[in-house]
């Protein structure tokens, strides 16, 4: 044992400075006392990984060094642990008590409590920190601000960014263009050229460019927005490699459901207008754009404006059977993402990023960005299966510091991203391991229960995050925009429901218990100010959850045996506790495997489980959607931005879909992400771990998925990984 402690010692002593004489890590890394880090490594932290961490590290994290040009053969620098150091080292650079903090934060990695998103994995403590996962831009509606937003997808797109991008404001076809007396083809050329932008520019070499555009549901070429995925229909007019998503307001899910609730005719219209003809639309939300849309829906009808009018119905079926069909657009709520911005008095937030779940303001002039880290829910239970409060708290200050630390240290590829993030600060912490926390407490996803856990996790989360976040305002001081926002007037994201509810007018479909002194924090954030202008998001989490052996952020499990492939190759999967407790019962042997393969990864059907096991392992398919809805309405309470929040259906049926996405509206939810539905087909046609969105397909992930985020067109397993 004394031994391989002094194995691991020896080669960190050796590796950092390999790494900084090779050009693969930063020169600062020599400033450390590197005798005191070697002295805290734990190599038998180790053993806390399984199989596809190890491989996954070893594959595409640990960093090397080219020995041989001709045959590109690699030598690895690093071992876990030594991984593990140089990003905590490589977040601690510019800290007072460098070896201090650098073992603070390895000590949260190593203990599998709490991980940072991949591209700080990738590259803390190396030449170039490009630290952020995702970028969220806006693009105005003249020619030059449209080149402009290609050149930053450039930038953002060569060094390992994820974007997302509003188009709303570029004008609607057959609009007139004054300069050149000439008319508008729309923004769908525009569009086209985004989508070969990001494969052209594909991340260094290293993957496929990532990009998702939205749409505001009013815009003129709305109908050619839906059908870009679609395989079928003009080819210059579909963008086969970029995510889509609509930014709803809550005038057309009212008015859709008005018609649903018999109050409204089933013909009532929804209005399409040119956005060059109705600019502020794209600046307004709530009361103030119902008000202005009237009226100019007023304007149409008395002929002195352009526009066209189509069915609320007719328009929601195209919707509906686009998704179905392609997998895209996603739907995304434009009011409650801006009702209940706590950066409402500096902006407006005109689209998410390539997941859904970060919501922050954007502008010509400011680029948006998320940097992203993940707290491991599964390792913050006591044994009795409580939530250890000092244990989180403890663990959410230091990675909320780890996060304060990447906006400083952060290469930022274009001057716009450097502006927003500087003069903001947000991050987006998350979670991870949900499902193993319910397993941990004997929970069934689909119970009162577990409903009570997301919420009184989620708000533990909460109130320590904007805690940290208050604490570090302290000793670093305020963000600058602090002034005026939401915390400085005493406003806490569960306040925001009110505000919703009062622009709707109808109510909002979530409990307001708390049990923390919210009162207390309030009173201290607005004497101590924030030092980040947001700090939670939960973003997918698809890579880092097998490297820390949990599972991913807030989903149920898909299956219970499966394939996950990606980079390292094809992995069976299992569903380990289900094992344990089969185990217990002697009831695992290879019959019961068999059985659990030709049952396609569900125990449903098994006769000697037991009943009570069947009802804690269902899985995806076999939970009803308002389950899922209920538990991300009461998460959504809390967290100042959004979380990726797919949706399962088991049929492919679109009453049923129309229903729950009305009910995740209806919620409070801010955005959805992906419309997962499982086919009675069993014929597999591509990757094995994730399900497929289109009618036609089989449980597999599709075509449409692979490019929702950069790494999953690297085969990560149907998630976002450009995130996390």
């Amino acid at each position: 044992m004394a031994r391989l402690k002094e194995a691991h010692r020896r080669s960190f002593l050796a590796a950092i400075p390999r790494g900084i004489e090779t050009g693969r890590l930063d020169q600062r890394l020599a400033a450390f006392e590197l005798t005191k880090l070697a002295d805290a490594l734990d190599p038998y932290a180790d053993l806390d990984f399984d199989f596809l961490g190890l491989q996954t590290l070893y594959d595409r994290y640990l960093i090397h060094v080219r020995t041989d040009t001709v045959t590109n053969r690699k030598q690895r620098l690093e071992s876990p642990q030594v991984f593990w150091m140089r990003v905590a080292m490589g977040l601690s650079l510019l800290e007072n008590e460098k070896e201090r903090r650098a073992i603070e934060f390895y000590q949260v990695y190593k203990s599998r409590r709490a991980c940072s998103s991949t591209p700080t994995l990738f590259n803390s403590g190396t030449p170039h920190s490009q630290l952020s996962s995702c970028y969220l831009l806006y693009c105005g509606d003249s020619i030059e601000e449209i080149t402009e937003t290609w050149r930053r997808f450039s930038m953002l797109s060569k060094w390992a960014g994820g974007l997302g991008c509003s188009w709303t404001a570029v004008r609607g076809t057959g609009a007139p263009i004054h300069g050149t007396n000439g008319e508008s083809n729309g923004v769908i050329p525009f569009l086209k050229v985004s989508n070969d932008i990001a494969l052209a520019v594909n991340q260094g070499g290293k993957r496929p460019g990532a990009l998702c555009s939205y749409l505001e549901l009013w815009h003129m070429d709305i109908e050619d927005f839906i059908d870009l995925r679609k395989e079928t229909g003009d080819d210059r007019r579909r963008t086969h490699n970029m995510n889509t998503a609509h930014w709803i307001p809550d005038l057309f899910m009212k008015r859709l459901k008005g018609i649903a609730d018999g109050l409204l005719p089933k013909d009532t219209a929804w209005t399409l207008f040119r956005s060059n003809d109705t600019p502020d639309l794209t600046e307004l939300h709530g009361r103030a754009f119902e008000d202005r849309y009237r009226h100019y829906e007023a304007m149409l009808e008395a002929g002195r404006l352009a526009g066209r009018k189509i069915r609320v119905l007719a328009l929601w079926k195209k919707m509906m059977e686009a998704l179905f069909e392609t997998g895209h657009p996603w739907i995304t709520f434009k009011d409650p993402c801006n009702v209940r911005n706590p950066q409402d008095h500096v902006g407006v937030i005109h689209n998410s990023n390539l997941c859904t779940e970060i919501i922050l303001n954007t502008s010509t002039d400011e680029v948006a960005v998320c940097n992203l880290a993940s707290i491991n829910l599964a390792e913050h239970l006591t044994a009795s299966g409580a939530i250890d409060h000092p244990r989180l708290r403890t663990t959410i200050s230091t990675v909320m510091r780890m996060l304060d630390n990447v906006i400083d240290l952060n290469f930022y590829p274009v001057e716009a991203a450097a502006t927003s993030n500087l003069r903001h600060r947000p991050v987006g912490l998350g979670v991870m391991g949900m499902q193993d926390a319910l397993y941990i407490k004997r929970l069934p996803f689909d119970t009162g229960g577990a409903i009570a856990f997301n919420d009184e996790m989620i708000e533990a989360v909460a109130y320590y995050a904007y805690e940290a976040s208050a604490n570090l305002a302290v000793e670093r001081g305020t963000y600058a925009s602090f002034q005026g926002s939401k915390w400085a007037r005493g406003m806490m994201p569960l306040d925001t429901l009110a505000l919703l509810e009062n622009e709707r007018g109808m109510p909002i479909k979530v409990n307001r218990e708390s049990r923390l002194d919210w009162d207390g924090l309030r009173g201290r954030i607005r004497k101590q100010g924030m030092r980040n202008s947001n700090c939670l998001a939960i973003a997918p989490t698809a890579t880092i959850s097998n490297i820390l052996g949990t599972t991913p952020c807030i989903e149920p499990v898909y299956k219970h045996i499966h394939t996950k492939s990606n980079l390292s190759g094809d992995f069976i999967r299992t569903t380990d506790p289900l094992i344990r407790d089969l185990m217990s019962q002697d009831l695992w042997d290879d019959s019961l495997r068999a059985e659990l393969k030709a049952h396609d990864g569900s125990i449903q059907a098994i006769e000697r489980i037991p009943a009570d096991l069947k009802r804690l392992y269902k899985t995806a398919f076999e939970i009803a959607p308002t389950w899922i809805l209920q538990c991300a309405a009461v998460r959504q309470k809390w967290i100042d931005q959004a979380q990726r929040t797919n949706l399962w259906l088991a049929e492919n049926d679109a009453r049923t879909a129309s229903f729950v996405y009305r009910e995740a509206w209806e919620r409070g939810l801010k955005t959805t992400y992906y419309l997962r539905t499982l086919n009675r087909s069993g014929i597999d046609s591509g990757h094995r771990d994730a399900p497929r969105v289109s009618p036609s397909a089989t449980p597999s992930i599709s075509d449409a998925e692979k490019t929702a985020c950069s790494i999953e067109a690297m085969r990560s397993g149907g998630t976002c990984e450009s995130c996390q």
